[in-house]
């Protein structure tokens, strides 16, 4: 399974690395990362059907998550990757308009890596 993880906090490249090495070491999980909305879209313009899963923060200058969101549902629609938002602000209004525009799932930070390997049914 490929991942997109999308954030504007460079930290979490190694937290991802970190968390996911016994799925990365298996060449279960391959992780991908980009550190801006407009970065995630250049990626996926070069890599496009790579990434099936995107986890994207929402709160980020420039284009925002959900931003990247509205341009990912739009754009990739065969097959279109699986998008998680992920937030500090797990507020309803957020919340709404993921979903609003289309997100498949949405995570508080900080990230639970039990609950979100659970809901990729990767198992460890």
């Amino acid at each position: 399974m490929k991942i997109l993880v999308v954030d504007d906090e460079t930290d979490v490249q190694a937290l991802f690395e970190q968390r996911f090495r016994k799925e990365i070491k298996d060449k279960r999980v391959e992780c991908a990362f980009a550190f801006s909305g407009e970065d995630a879209l250049s990626y996926l313009n070069r890599h496009e059907h790579e990434a099936v899963l995107i986890l994207s923060d929402i709160n980020m200058p420039g284009m925002s998550g959900l931003d990247l969101l509205q341009h990912i549902k739009q754009k990739y629609v065969q097959p279109a990757p699986v998008v998680m938002m992920i937030t500090a602000y797990g507020d309803a209004e957020n919340y709404n308009k993921a979903k609003q525009l289309g997100a498949d799932d949405f995570l508080t930070k900080p990230v639970d890596f039990t609950l979100l390997k659970e809901k990729l049914k990767i198992n460890s």
